[in-house]
């Protein structure tokens, strides 16, 4: 994380419980010319049939220098309709917030979808970062921290298991009244020491940007980790209403 500067911190009131609203977005690389438009087009529908079945899709759309790559990934926790309509509102709103531009990236609550005129397809990135935090404390933070790092060291575990599709889940009692919930996901195209070793990287963040926080997540372009104190990922536990929730959090974006 050496590499990474702070550009920009803001406040945010987030509802957590949809796949309506975009995290965030990330353009570069502008162009001319209405062929690199029509092969953009052609991978975002071509990733949005696919990866609405299976979870997951890479897609590739014109020849030479020229060619436009691009990846989607759903969250593995989510339904298949959750995951295709997340999709379809990323291939809309994707061309609408970076024009013209031919790296683009956007993250959702339940989905991710990139796409760029490089092939990135297999290789880890974690140089640019989207990070949330609770602005409250936990009560008895240190003991809190401890906590949430066992329970993220178990997501991140499962995460890199066999059979695991990149997807770790934990939850873990902090104390009677509290339940800390854990998530870590890598981009189904990365090998297992690659996924390993940008969960390691996200998680590393929480050092500067997390200590004591109710919740946090770190969203990268090929893995995220997220822990919250309440239930925020499938299946909602018996007795929880719902998976709502409004609370006042920051966000820091990280770049090269």
């Amino acid at each position: 994380m050496a590499l990474l500067r702070h550009l920009l911190l803001l406040s945010l009131l987030l509802p957590f419980s949809s796949s309506d609203d975009s995290i965030g977005y990330y353009c570069d690389k502008s162009f001319n010319g209405g062929h690199i438009q029509a092969d953009i087009n052609g991978v975002l529908s071509d990733l949005v049939a696919k990866a609405s079945v299976g979870g997951f899709a890479t897609s590739s759309n014109g020849k030479g220098g020229s060619a436009i790559y691009g990846l989607a990934q759903c969250r593995g926790d989510v339904s298949s309709e959750d995951c295709s309509t997340c999709l379809k509102d990323a291939a809309k709103a994707l061309p609408e917030a970076c024009p013209s531009q031919a790296d683009a990236r956007i993250w959702y609550d339940y989905c991710f979808l990139r796409y760029d005129d490089e092939n990135f397809i297999g290789q880890s990135d974690s140089g640019y970062a989207i990070i949330l935090y609770n602005v409250e404390n936990a009560t008895d933070p240190d003991a809190f921290d401890k906590k949430v790092g066992e329970a993220m060291r178990t997501a991140r575990a499962q995460a890199v298991a066999p059979g695991s599709g990149g997807l770790g889940r934990v939850k873990t009692k902090f104390s009677p009244y509290i339940t800390i919930y854990g998530l870590a996901q890598c981009t189904r195209d990365i090998q297992t020491l690659a996924c390993a070793q940008c969960l390691s990287s996200a998680v590393e963040n929480f050092a500067n940007y997390c200590v004591h926080r109710k919740g946090c997540r770190v969203l990268y372009s090929s893995c995220m980790v997220r822990y919250e104190i309440y239930p925020f990922f499938f299946p909602v536990d018996p007795g929880s209403s719902s998976m709502s929730k409004v609370g006042s959090y920051f966000t820091a974006i990280l770049s090269p």
